[in-house]
């Protein structure tokens, strides 16, 4: 297998908005990012992820784009921008931004020209129709609006605020191709790469069966000669890493973006987990990372995350935020790093951070929840019963400030937060963790430092265990010589596990576990509640 830089990265997402605060206005900043490098240094990653920070009027948080080559005035200015790479640089460590170049803001001065007639050079920059079809977007109900200066209607995959480009032109890509070499040659070592398989649309547009199956978006004919054209012209000219988020993919489409041999993308986020499992499935999940590493092992690369900044934070979602917050946290980590692709860290999920219940719908900035919330209330449905499905899976459980210690507003800022900050501030924080040397924080720098320092953690084959069982989740990583016995209790429930018998001659040395003073038999072990252990097989 070939090894590379990234293969052996992992990422930690900044979520700049929320991140620290320092100039008082409430929204985090890059120069609150750059405060914290040494934070996040200590930590162990390699590479930051910073979300979109480029222009915009900001309906969407910033993936409304309205000047790529500008930084948004929240944000800081291009001198803080580029203080920020080159702190970052010279710490070790490297910088990828958010690619959004699905759609633009309806602000960008491309749209403000394609809607001013139909005969603007322009027009074809984005996608205009007469005769809109059934299709409904990520955020409202159509993916379609009428702009009623020309009387014809626009197409947008998310708010009515961003109108999607139109990739068949040849321009519009140029225009891409340009500004992601005008980033590049400022040194970023990357692009995350927002749904980019989003770009190539549907021939003719025609109406969809089930318009709630909104997979009609992604995958159309023509994404990999746009990918592979922006490889031609971009993409293979830099040392850089690419990770597209592409939504819709079994392992047999994510093969197609991510093959070495094919010469689009480095590798990618699938949603099998995040989008389809609003609570934690073992049998489904065992299911899909078995199919994922069959799919792509040797062929192309996978990324593993359980949260991001739109979905809910992996504690409440999938594990137990209460009794067993700190082991259940410490358990998923060791899922993450131990299975085989490359390991995402959100930006508090190394304390453990949890998602949020705010008492209202106004407390709520999500705009995908707040038109949900609208739409299903409109149709005559009970206001309250609306919102308490909406909970659960709402982006804000994943955006609310960085805990930074037990000051007030957690220390993020020091006037009125963009958004509400988890009232569980005193108890979980940063300051809190680094003083616990047995914190979630302390046992991820533990996991990043292994990874570092045993090559079977990255380039390891994996053999599962256990395949049926409903609490356990348990496999081998191996590389030459070297194996590795992964044993998680993904449950509240004590657990008696029965090793195989060919694993049973083997001797074990326990390599890092959650719980202290396990007690080891031969063939045989009792796991506590969300324990993990990882064992060498010597």
């Amino acid at each position: 297998m070939k090894q590379t830089w990234w293969k052996e990265a992992v990422v930690y997402q900044v979520y700049w908005r929320s991140f620290l605060d320092t100039n008082g206005d409430g929204f985090g900043d890059l120069e609150g990012v750059i405060q914290k490098l040494d934070y996040i240094q200590n930590l162990g990653v390699d590479v930051i992820w910073l979300n979109p920070c480029y222009e915009s009027p900001d309906f969407d948080n910033g993936y409304d784009i309205s000047d790529y080559r500008s930084i948004m005035s929240k944000a800081g200015t291009m001198e803080t921008f580029e203080r920020l790479l080159e702190e970052v640089h010279s710490k070790g460590m490297k910088l990828i931004m958010d690619l959004v170049v699905n759609h633009t803001s309806e602000q960008h001065p491309w749209f403000i020209e394609s809607r001013s007639s139909k005969d603007n050079p322009k027009r074809d920059y984005y996608i205009w129709s007469d005769q809109p079809n059934n299709w409904r977007s990520y955020f409202t109900p159509s993916t379609w609006e009428l702009d009623e200066s020309t009387g014809e209607y626009y197409f947008h995959s998310f708010a009515v605020q961003q109108p999607d480009l139109n990739w068949k032109n040849p321009e519009v890509r140029q225009e891409v191709y340009s500004l992601m070499k005008f980033w590049l040659d400022k040194g970023i070592d990357g692009f995350r790469m927002d749904v980019i398989n989003l770009l190539a649309k549907q021939e003719g547009f025609p109406d969809a069966e089930n318009s709630e199956d909104i997979s009609y978006l992604g995958n159309n004919p023509g994404i990999h000669e746009y990918l592979h054209e922006m490889h031609e012209e971009v993409l293979k000219h830099y040392d850089i890493f690419t990770v597209g988020e592409i939504p819709f993919v079994t392992p047999e489409d994510g093969l197609l973006y991510v093959g070495e041999d094919r010469q689009e993308l480095h590798t990618l986020f699938h949603f099998e987990v995040c989008d389809y499992m609003a609570h934690w499935d073992m049998k489904r999940f065992k299911e899909i990372q078995r199919r994922w590493y069959h799919g792509l092992w040797g062929k192309g690369w996978n990324s593993q995350f359980l949260n991001n900044h739109d979905h809910t934070r992996l504690v409440t979602r999938f594990g137990n935020d209460t009794t067993y917050r700190v082991e259940s946290a410490k358990c998923f980590a060791t899922l993450l790093h131990m299975l085989p692709g490359m390991p995402y860290i959100y930006q508090g999920e190394e304390i453990g951070m949890t998602g949020v219940r705010y008492p209202s719908i106004e407390d709520y900035n999500d705009i995908a929840m707040k038109n949900r919330y609208k739409e299903e209330v409109e149709k005559g449905r009970n206001s309250q019963e609306v919102f308490e499905s909406l909970l659960h899976l709402s982006r804000d459980n994943s955006r609310t400030p960085v805990q930074w210690d037990d000051t007030e507003n957690g220390g993020f800022t020091s006037g009125a937060p963009w958004m509400k900050v988890n009232p569980n501030y005193k108890e979980i924080n940063v300051a809190q963790a680094l003083k616990d040397p047995d914190s979630v924080y302390y046992y991820y720098k533990q996991l990043i430092q292994l990874r570092k320092q045993n090559e079977v953690m990255v380039y390891g084959n994996f053999e599962e265990l256990f395949e049926d069982h409903q609490q356990i989740y348990s496999f081998t990583r191996g590389l030459k010589s070297e194996k590795w016995l992964v044993v998680l209790n993904i449950s509240e429930q004590q657990v008696q596990v029965h090793l195989p018998e060919n694993l049973t001659s083997f001797d074990r040395e326990l390599m890092i576990s959650n719980y202290n003073n396990q007690v080891d038999g031969k063939s045989k072990f009792l796991m506590k509640p969300y324990e993990a252990r990882v064992y060498r097989l010597i």
